[in-house]
C-alpha cells in the first residue's frame, strides 16, 4: 500500500463530489407511501415448496445504503430503499453518471438477482437530512441546511461530528433544544424504509428485513451495527447512537421499545471492525465486576450473534504481527487489508467551526494499542489496533475471558456485507465494480485514494451466506441467531463445516454426507460437547465453487486456543489443495494436537486461485497517457485471492 497522494488530491476529491444535482426532495425521493404499507406478510400457512430440512445456501446484503442515509453517494442519483430492493432482484436502476441537469443518465443492474436483503440506512439523521432536503420544511433555508445540500461530503461531516464524540446530542439549530423536531422528521423516512422491505418482501422468493444501521463513530474510530428486525413488528423509531452511546445501552433500550410491539424480535451485527481501534472489546464503560460482565455476555450471547469479518473497507478476519496472539504469519491475512502494522498512514483530520470546514493532515504508524487504551481515527484507517479489531484474534480473546467469567462475550460468527452507499446491493464484481461511496463514480475517481478507507484502498465487499431451510424472514433469522452462516469475498462459494468426535472419514464420499453430520456432530456456529479421555474432534469441511466464478484452490482450518499458561495461539492448517482447481473441496480432517483441557475455536476458509483486482479493469479504461500512478507501479497488486468464511465451532476446555 502506497501513501496517501499529496494532499491538494483530496481537496480536489472533495471539491469533485458537488454534482450540482438540486437537493432531493424527500416526498420525490420516495417511491412508496403510507397507504401503500404491507404488512410483510404475504401470508404463509406452510412451508415452502423447497423447503429443505438440511438447509438451503442463500446469499444476501446485510448492509446497504440509500438515499436516506446521510452520507450516501445515492443522494446524487437519488436512490431510494425501494431501488434497492429492486437491484436485489435483478431490475435496473438509475445510476452514474449525472447530467448538467442533476438527472442520473446511466443505469445500473445486478449480474444475478440475491435471495435476501437488508437496507440499514443510517437511524441517527432521517430526521436531520428530511428537514434539510424536504420542501417547505421549517429549516429547509437555513444556513446549515444550504451548507449541508452544497456538497455531499461536506455535509457528511457536517453531520458526521455528532457521532464521532462520546457524548452525542442533536444539533440544536436543526433540531430545538429537545430534539422533537428532527425525531418528529424521522417518522416518515422510518416508515418508508419499513414500507420498502415489508412490499419487497416474498416468502419463499425473496426475503427483505426492516433494518438500520447504528452509527457510533466515537473517536472517529467504527463502532458500528446493523440492526436487523425479525419482522414487521418494529419501533416507532430507530434507537440510534445519539439516543444510546454504548452497546449495553442500545440492546436495553431495543429490549424496552420491542416491548410496545407485539413479536418484535432483533440482533445486531458489528461491521468492519478492523476501523474500530480497540472500542468492539467487550465491557465498554461497564463496572469491573464478574456479574457485570456476566450480564453482559449474556446479552451479547443473545442480541449479538454474528459480525462481518469482509467489507468494502477491507477484511477484518486478521492481521499479522500481535504481540499478544502467538502463531505463524498468514499472508492471506494482507488481502484487501487496509490496515498492516509498522505500515505509515497520512489521513485526514478536520475541523468544523460554524457551517464551514477545515481540513489538514496527519502523520501515524499503526502499531498495537497499549494494554488497556483504545485508539482514535481507525475510521481513517489511522490509530493503533487490538486484538478484538479482527475476528481471528478477537475470538481467542474470548476464549479468554470466559476462563475468567464463565461465559464468551466475544461468540461471533462470520458474513459480510458491501456496505454500499450506492443502493447497489451485492454489487461484487471485481470486473464490473461501479464504487461504494461519493467520489467513486468514475475510474479515475476510484483510484485516487479515499477519506475513508476508501478509492484505491476499497474493494467491491462481500456476500453472506445462510444455511436456512426456506428463504423466509423465519428461518434466515434464525439461522443467523444459530451462527449457521458464512461469509465470501464476493464470490458465492458454498461451505459447509461441522465437528464432532466420531464422523465418518469416508464421509466425502457418501451421497447424504450432510445429513450424516448433521446426525454425528454438529454444524458452523455450535458448541462441541464434552469430549471424552482420548478423544480428538473430527471435522467435515466442504466447500463447492460458484459457478459462474473460479475453481477452488484450497481448504484451510484455522484454529485458535489458549494454553495452560493463558497465552493465546492461533494455526492455519492446510487440509485440502488442488492445484489446478476443483469445483469442490471435501476433507474429514482429525485434530491430532487437540488437549481437551484447552478451550479452542475452529472456522474453514476456501480460497479461489489469484484473479485481476478490481483496479486493474479501470486503468483498463484510461487511456494509457491519462492514467494515474497507481496504474503502472507496484503499490497495489494486481491480483486478489477471493475467499469464504464458514462461522467457527467452539470447544470448552474441561
Amino acid at each position: 500500500m502506497i501513501k496517501s497522494a499529496p494532499w491538494i488530491a483530496l481537496l480536489i476529491l472533495i471539491s469533485a463530489c458537488d454534482t450540482g444535482r438540486p437537493p432531493v426532495d424527500e416526498k420525490s425521493a420516495t417511491s412508496i407511501t403510507a397507504s401503500e404499507k404491507s404488512s410483510g406478510a404475504h401470508p404463509k400457512s406452510a412451508p415452502c415448496a423447497n423447503y429443505n430440512k438440511n438447509g438451503e445456501a442463500l446469499f444476501g446484503d446485510l448492509h446497504v445504503h440509500t438515499s436516506y442515509s446521510f452520507d450516501a453517494a445515492a443522494n446524487s442519483t437519488g436512490a431510494t430503499p425501494a431501488d434497492a430492493q429492486r437491484y436485489a432482484r435483478g431490475e435496473t436502476i438509475p445510476f452514474f453518471p449525472i447530467n448538467e441537469q442533476g438527472v442520473p443518465v446511466g443505469e445500473v443492474r445486478i449480474d444475478r438477482p440475491l435471495d435476501f436483503l437488508a437496507v440499514t440506512d443510517h437511524g441517527e439523521f432521517l430526521g436531520e437530512r428530511a428537514l434539510c432536503r424536504t420542501d417547505n420544511s421549517p429549516k429547509r433555508d437555513t444556513t446549515f441546511c444550504q451548507n449541508y445540500r452544497a456538497n455531499e461530503r461536506q455535509g457528511m461531516m457536517m453531520l458526521g461530528t455528532v457521532i464521532t464524540t462520546e457524548t452525542p446530542v442533536r444539533i440544536k439549530d436543526i433540531c430545538g433544544e429537545d430534539g422533537a423536531l428532527c425525531r418528529d422528521y424521522a417518522r416518515t423516512p422510518w416508515q418508508n424504509i419499513q414500507n420498502a422491505a415489508n412490499n419487497a418482501n416474498e416468502p419463499c422468493e425473496f426475503t427483505s428485513f426492516v433494518a438500520y444501521e447504528y452509527t457510533g463513530t466515537p473517536g472517529t474510530s467504527n463502532y458500528h451495527r446493523n440492526v436487523i428486525f425479525k419482522n414487521d413488528s418494529v419501533p416507532a423509531l430507530p434507537v440510534s447512537y445519539i439516543d444510546a452511546p454504548i452497546d449495553s445501552e442500545l440492546w436495553s433500550k431495543l429490549d424496552s421499545v420491542c416491548k410496545d410491539e407485539n413479536g418484535c424480535d432483533y440482533l445486531t451485527i458489528p461491521h468492519n471492525t478492523n476501523l474500530s481501534n480497540g472500542r468492539m472489546a467487550p465491557y465498554m464503560q461497564l463496572e469491573d465486576s464478574t456479574e457485570a460482565k456476566r450480564s453482559y455476555a449474556q446479552t451479547r450471547l443473545k442480541r449479538e450473534p454474528i459480525m462481518e469479518i469482509f467489507q468494502h473497507k477491507g477484511g477484518s478476519e486478521c492481521i499479522n504481527g500481535l504481540s499478544t496472539i502467538f502463531g505463524a504469519p498468514d499472508e492471506l491475512c494482507n488481502v484487501e487489508a487496509v490496515r498492516r502494522m509498522g505500515e505509515e498512514k497520512v489521513y485526514p483530520t478536520r475541523d468544523l467551526q460554524g457551517a464551514g470546514l477545515t481540513l489538514s493532515q496527519a502523520t501515524a504508524v499503526t502499531a498495537e494499542c497499549e494494554s488497556g487504551t483504545k485508539g482514535a481515527n481507525g475510521m481513517l484507517g489511522a490509530g493503533c489496533v487490538h486484538p478484538t479489531d479482527f475476528q481471528r484474534s478477537a475470538l481467542t480473546v474470548g476464549l479468554k475471558e470466559e476462563q475468567a467469567i464463565g461465559l464468551n462475550p466475544i461468540k461471533l460468527g462470520a458474513i459480510a456485507a458491501t456496505d454500499t452507499h450506492t443502493a447497489t446491493p451485492g454489487a461484487v464484481q471485481e470486473s464490473k465494480w461501479t464504487g461504494a461511496v461519493t467520489g467513486e463514480s468514475t475510474p479515475v475517481e476510484r483510484l485516487q485514494p479515499g477519506l475513508l478507507t476508501s478509492g484505491i484502498d476499497g474493494n467491491p465487499g462481500g456476500l453472506a451466506g445462510v444455511w436456512a431451510k426456506e428463504n423466509t424472514r423465519d428461518a434466515i433469522f434464525d439461522a443467523m441467531i444459530r451462527r449457521e452462516v458464512f461469509g465470501t469475498s464476493g464470490p458465492r462459494i458454498k461451505l459447509r463445516f461441522f465437528a464432532g468426535w466420531s464422523l465418518d472419514k469416508n464421509l466425502c464420499s457418501k451421497p447424504d454426507l450432510v445429513s450424516i453430520a448433521y446426525a454425528d456432530g454438529i454444524p458452523m456456529g455450535g458448541d462441541l460437547p464434552p469430549s471424552l479421555e482420548n478423544q480428538k474432534p473430527e471435522f467435515l469441511a466442504y466447500a463447492s465453487m460458484d459457478p459462474l466464478g473460479q475453481k477452488l484452490e484450497a481448504l484451510h482450518l484455522i484454529k485458535g486456543w489458549v494454553d495452560a499458561e493463558g497465552k493465546m495461539h492461533n494455526e492455519v492448517i492446510p487440509i485440502a489443495s488442488y492445484s489446478s482447481g476443483s469445483s469442490s473441496l471435501c476433507a474429514v480432517y482429525s485434530d491430532n494436537t487437540f488437549d481437551r483441557t484447552q478451550s479452542a475455536y475452529y472456522y474453514l476458509r476456501a480460497v479461489e486461485p489469484a484473479t485481476a483486482r478490481w483496479h486493474t479493469y479501470d486503468c483498463a479504461m484510461i487511456p494509457a497517457a491519462d492514467r494515474p500512478e497507481v496504474c503502472s507501479n507496484d503499490a497495489y497488486p494486481e491480483t486478489v485471492q477471493e475467499m469464504a468464511w464458514s462461522s467457527p465451532i467452539w470447544y470448552r476446555g474441561q
